[in-house]
């Protein structure tokens, strides 16, 4: 079996305080892709920054306490890759990539936005430069003989079985038509496929990140805007996407919760 997981820590040495490392420590999984670590590597600790038994890939943010992605690995990658080839956001910390035996696997932290600014112009440049790259990404997996895995925070909800009060949010970033249009994208002609959605296709969520004010973990109003997106001969062999939530408000480590799935693959260990 393969078992990947990925999370937003919402800052990674504050997590590793709250239960990250309790977490980290007894997880199964195979790979772990972390977002918004908001360190470089020089910044963490020996054991956040190389566990034991693990290789790590660490893409900062040059914007100090910033964005920030990295990857955990038992198996050692045959290479590694930050970025995506656009300029603008080669060291914004937003996209690091393993190549594995058989697989690439990514973290990707997309932008989140805000109607009517920079920071959703940003994102759109974002999403404009990046789904060229997912579709040349699949195109040169499939030559060598390899399967994607993209997972992260990717800061849309695709439809409104992913988010609570979809109603009220339709003019909000992260809901937006044309964000779900590109993600209906990332799903057509990019031809990726959404791991949850297969095995759950009619949902509603399971959300994966909530608010911190208000009941929103309490009343289960989430968003689900962390994804699994395979390529798909590896989706034919997910078994499982479970999303760790915490029992309690005051267990959670994250405004976030870990996503991990599971595959029927024959994978060195």
């Amino acid at each position: 079996m393969l078992t990947v997981s990925t999370v937003n820590v919402n800052g990674l040495r504050a997590a590793a305080k709250k239960g990250f490392t309790e977490w980290f420590a007894a997880t199964g999984a195979d790979v772990v892709a972390c977002q918004e670590v908001r360190a470089d590597a020089e910044s963490l600790s020996a054991r956040l920054r190389e566990p034991d038994g693990w290789h790590t890939a660490h893409a900062a943010c040059s914007i100090k306490g910033r964005n920030g992605v990295c990857l955990y690995s038992r198996v050692e990658p045959e290479s590694v890759r930050v970025g995506f080839g656009e300029a603008e956001f080669e060291e914004s910390g937003r996209y690091v990539e393993m190549h594995l035996p058989g697989l690439v696997v990514a973290s990707l932290y997309l932008p989140s936005g805000d109607v009517g600014t920079e920071r959703q112009e940003e994102k759109e440049r974002f999403m404009r430069a990046f789904l060229p790259y997912l579709v040349e990404l699949r195109g040169k997996a499939e030559a060598s003989g390899r399967e994607v895995l993209v997972v992260g925070d990717w800061n849309i909800a695709h439809a409104e079985i992913d988010l609570k009060n979809w109603r009220g949010n339709r003019n909000n970033s992260g809901f937006l038509p044309e964000e779900r249009e590109w993600m209906g994208r990332v799903f057509g002609e990019a031809g990726y496929v959404d791991l949850q959605r297969k095995l759950d296709p009619e949902g509603p969520g399971p959300y994966t990140w909530w608010s911190y004010r208000g009941k929103a973990f309490d009343n289960d109003s989430g968003w689900r805007i962390d994804y699994l997106v395979a390529t798909p001969g590896l989706a034919q062999r997910c078994t499982s996407v479970v999303v760790e939530r915490a029992e309690t408000y005051d267990q959670r480590w994250s405004d976030h919760a870990p996503v991990t799935a599971t595959f029927d693959w024959d994978w060195p260990s």
